[in-house]
């Protein structure tokens, strides 16, 4: 159902920056979330995108965080604990869990998808899989 739902706010012919603030909007329905939203690649940094929730940090290095590691790893990350990931960047102390989903378009991470949740273990693989969709649908407007 995300996955309908995302394709049908997408409109190829917006700017990048109001077709992820709509889907950030939709993927801030999630249950148990404090914040969604997205960081996008520029100079091999990750910079705050369009996002749900509370203020967040403007920008990731490469590598550190859950946001890093994800760009970094090319793969999607899922933290039961945030206190327990070691680099933890904690943007709110309220977040306990996190999913991060790179969106890879040519072989090159180009954004991440970022949730986070104020309980633990919020996050399993079926959200992965869905999310994983997603960032495949939104790849093409990069």
């Amino acid at each position: 159902m995300l996955n309908t739902t995302i394709k049908s706010l997408i409109e190829k012919d917006m700017p990048l920056i109001s077709n992820l603030s709509n889907v950030s909007a939709a993927l801030n329905t999630l249950e148990d979330i404090n914040w969604c939203g997205f960081y996008i690649v520029k100079d091999n940094t990750l910079y705050l995108g369009p996002f749900q929730g509370d203020v967040a940090c403007y920008k990731i290095p490469y590598g550190k965080g859950v946001c890093g590691h994800a760009f970094k790893e090319k793969k999607s990350v899922i933290v039961d604990d945030v206190n327990k990931f070691e680099g933890h960047i904690a943007c709110s102390s309220l977040s306990k869990s996190e999913i991060v989903v790179p969106i890879i378009k040519d072989d090159e991470v180009v954004a991440v998808i970022d949730i986070d949740a104020p309980i633990y273990s919020r996050f399993n693989d079926e959200i992965r899989m869905d999310l994983e969709k997603v960032a495949d649908i939104l790849k093409d407007l990069f």
